[in-house]
């Protein structure tokens, strides 16, 4: 329920600051317009976001016996969580990774990179998909693609300032619009990590639950997050904003300051499931144990 709530005053904060940059910029009708603006781009990002993230990283129907057994092992799951089946696709990618998308449950994707087929145990991967089934269950693909699009409109009012800079409504000056043009993008993707993160933590605990052992995903995110800093993801790289989609960060920039981080550090994601298990009965298997 925590995890809930951060979620909605950090999206309020967000939607706050898009029409408070709009009002800045151009007074009531101003932060109107950027209202029209955010609900006609949030409108078109719903519908079309998980098409555009699936070409985005080149993702394939599952093919093959290891692509049909990923198939049925996510639909297995789906089914056991008393949830719809998503659509499977396979990524042609060496770095063990995957994310989900779609606009709600009923009409939702997960995808698998290559290298989380050939690098992880069956238990593993289970846990792993599990992990996004949970993002779905959670609405969370919904959440994090209105917040990319707030980020990215927010962004876009920013670059916007300077023309709107000689307005009689701006009254912020020449020295107030630099500074919101480099403040208001910083702090409109602060906000954004701030919910990534949160997201994350809720759909371990619930992929947890979906297959059923909190150590597996453990293991799956202590072996993930090893490789990924060793194992380029170039569709991930081409298209950084989908980064914090994927269960592990995919990109490179491992010298980041962790509050610019759209994941929480593993070592922690890991305790907190190992804590999990702790607590769950001695000996008690899950549906693939």
């Amino acid at each position: 329920m925590m995890g809930y709530l951060r979620t909605a005053v950090l999206m309020a904060a967000m939607t706050a600051l898009f029409l408070g940059i709009g009002a800045l910029l151009g007074g009531t009708g101003g932060a109107m317009i950027a209202l029209v603006i955010a609900l006609a781009m949030n409108a078109y990002t719903w519908w079309n976001s998980d098409r555009a993230v699936l070409r985005m990283h080149d993702a394939r129907a599952p093919t093959g016996p290891e692509g049909k057994a990923l198939e049925r092992l996510v639909h297995d799951m789906a089914d056991r969580a008393d949830m719809p089946r998503p659509k499977v696709y396979i990524l042609q990618n060496a770095q063990p990774n995957a994310f989900a998308t779609g606009r709600n449950p009923e009409n939702a994707a997960v995808a698998a990179t290559t290298g989380l087929l050939t690098r992880l145990s069956e238990a593993e991967i289970a846990a792993v998909m599990a992990h996004e089934l949970a993002h779905i269950r959670n609405h969370d693909t919904t959440i994090m693609t209105i917040t990319a699009t707030f980020a990215g409109a927010i962004t876009m009012l920013a670059n916007f300032a300077m023309f709107f800079g000689n307005n009689r409504n701006n009254s912020l000056g020449l020295i107030g619009t630099l500074a919101l043009m480099v403040l208001a993008p910083l702090a409109a993707g602060l906000v954004q990590m701030a919910i990534s993160r949160s997201r994350e933590y809720e759909a371990d605990r619930i992929g947890a639950e979906i297959c059923g052992n909190p150590l597996w995903l453990a293991s799956a995110l202590e072996r993930i997050s090893g490789l990924a800093a060793r194992i380029d993801n170039d569709s991930a790289e081409r298209n950084p904003a989908t980064a914090h989609m994927f269960i592990v960060n995919p990109l490179h920039a491992h010298a980041r300051d962790r509050l610019f981080s759209t994941h929480p550090d593993p070592a922690n994601r890991i305790r907190a499931l190992r804590e999990m298990a702790g607590e769950q009965t001695q000996g008690v298997a899950g549906p693939w144990g």
